[in-house]
């Protein structure tokens, strides 16, 4: 099991890359078949800076034509959310009239994808779909309906493939949870 060391935690692999990448080669498989031979245009919205490599992987099994877009929500403070989203850059193209898929690395309280959701329906975007790369159940406490949803997990801290520790930490091609044994 390796460790790394961020700041003042430590932390142990928790899902290893193949888990991660097999787990998005099923999430594409079935937004394929929902959106097999559609004459649109879908947006793929890339949530910063957390999704930025799920992004990256899904759009590359997708078989359809796509655009991507992108937006940053902040509400986490070290290991902690602090329960408000706030919107820290806005769309990065106009979604009039178009479907989204809200692309996000993980959904945990839900409170980010709620403000997400009512952003886009502001925006004018005709449908918004939700694909996320992980959801902790037992912390999302919102009326939800999540689309697509690669891996559940336990209410942990974790960080890599995207996911942070105070910026760093996104990275690392495996998950890692906080190691509970090394005193964190």
């Amino acid at each position: 099991m390796e460790r790394v060391r961020l700041f003042d935690k430590t932390f142990r692999t928790f899902i290893p890359n193949r888990e991660i990448e097999s787990a998005i080669d099923k999430v594409a498989e079935r937004i394929n078949a929902d959106f097999n031979g559609c004459e649109d245009i879908p947006v793929l919205l890339c949530v910063l800076n957390g999704s930025i490599l799920f992004t990256a992987e899904l759009m590359k099994r997708l078989t359809f034509n796509c655009e991507i877009v992108s937006t940053k929500l902040s509400s986490y403070v070290g290991t902690e959310s602090t329960g408000k989203v706030r919107q820290v850059m806005g769309l990065t193209a106009d979604i009039t009239g178009r479907r989204v898929i809200i692309v996000e690395d993980i959904v945990d309280s839900g409170n980010t994808i709620l403000e997400l959701k009512r952003i886009l329906a502001e925006k004018g975007a005709s449908q918004t779909y939700i694909c996320t790369m992980l959801l902790k159940p037992e912390a999302c406490r919102k009326d939800l309906r999540l689309d697509y949803v690669a891996m559940e997990i336990p209410n942990d801290f974790i960080v890599g493939f995207g996911l942070d520790y105070n910026e760093i930490g996104r990275n690392l091609k495996d998950i890692y949870i906080l190691d509970q044994e090394a005193g964190q």
